[in-house]
């Protein structure tokens, strides 16, 4: 198997060279994102490695099929960016489910904590000698109520570490978990009594903006919202209005919808163009880092074992019902990985 190998970052190699040398995988790296302009780096590959920020739209698809390309391996677990229609009958595409669940929800803990406690700030103060505690006072979180919308494997992990903090637990889900040992409840619930909520879903039609205009006028004055999944699970503009009228009290970004050009690049000596990323960044009870919450090394090395594993087992024709993505999926009396099998 030959993989081109996209949006390559320095982080990558170490594992994925490994991996790939054991399992006799050639992988030719590139720095830049996979898109309609760069697809044709793809020609004379069997497969493509891509990440969060590459676009594989429906005419990337059209092109890596004509190249020949017959696997797409995602090195993360969602799949927002892949026509997975297009994908169908075409080019089989594979996921890595859980690299490090504890990572992204130990990542939205300690956002949660900084932007509370004016960690950031104490930090900044204290470089330059200021010890005044003026306008550090947080709030204790022991006994306060946390929604956490999306309760498969990080989710849970983050109700877990919300419980240990003495914290309530609300969850809503599309399909609860029974052995969750939750409390589940419809959104308005949760937006009305929440003093924090933590995004933790895919995106999808249904959770696309799930916060916006209507549910922020919904929300609990004053509460901090935490967003580690991905960008356009908010729209932004509605947060920036709601941090401005107070009903947000502040927010902890992971994620940005409008990330894909800006996220994992050094942009310091660079005046950036995005006016929303800019104002968010300029308040101060907004917390933005850049997508890391998966960046510990357990999850990097589960990321390239998981990956390199999908495409070995797919040079070798083997299914993996675990890790295949189909568009069919949706379709549970159609779905051949219920009889673990490939999706085509």
């Amino acid at each position: 198997m030959k993989v081109a190998f996209f949006d390559t970052k320095p982080y990558d190699k170490p594992g994925f060279d490994r991996y790939s040398q054991e399992a006799g995988i050639e992988i030719k790296y590139f720095e830049t994102h996979l898109n309609e302009d760069t697809v044709s780096l793809a020609a004379g590959f069997d497969c493509v490695c891509v990440f969060v920020n590459d676009v594989v739209n429906a005419a990337v698809v059209d092109a890596l099929y004509n190249e020949g390309v017959r696997m797409i391996a995602l090195r993360c677990a969602g799949f927002n960016n892949v026509d997975t229609r297009a994908c169908f009958g075409k080019i089989h595409v594979f996921r890595v489910p859980a690299y490090s669940p504890y990572a992204v929800a130990e990542h939205a803990m300690a956002m949660l904590l900084s932007i509370n406690r004016r960690i950031h700030k104490a930090y900044n103060r204290t470089r330059e000698f200021n010890f005044s505690l003026s306008g550090l006072t947080g709030f204790d979180l022991h006994g306060k109520t946390v929604g956490v919308i999306g309760t498969g494997k990080i989710g849970s992990i983050f109700a877990d570490i919300c419980k240990g903090f003495g914290m309530r637990v609300l969850a809503y889900d599309k399909f609860p978990n029974p052995n969750a040992g939750l409390t589940y409840v419809d959104l308005p619930q949760l937006f009305a009594e929440s003093d924090v909520i933590s995004l933790h879903c895919p995106l999808t039609e249904d959770t696309y903006h799930i916060i916006n205009d209507q549910s922020v006028e919904q929300l609990k004055p004053g509460v901090i919202i935490v967003n580690t999944s991905r960008g356009a699970l908010i729209d932004t503009e509605s947060l920036i209005n709601g941090i401005k009228v107070k009903i947000v009290g502040a927010a902890c970004l992971d994620v940005y919808e409008e990330e894909g050009d800006l996220f994992y690049e050094d942009f310091s000596g660079h005046i950036v163009q995005d006016d929303k990323l800019v104002r968010l960044i300029a308040m101060p009870n907004v917390i933005v880092t850049s997508h890391q919450a998966f960046l510990t090394t357990e999850a990097l090395d589960n990321i390239a074992h998981t990956t390199i594993t999908n495409i070995r087992k797919f040079a070798a024709g083997e299914p993996s019902p675990d890790t295949e993505v189909c568009y069919h999926c949706d379709h549970q009396n159609h779905c051949k990985k219920q009889r673990h099998q490939k999706c085509f």
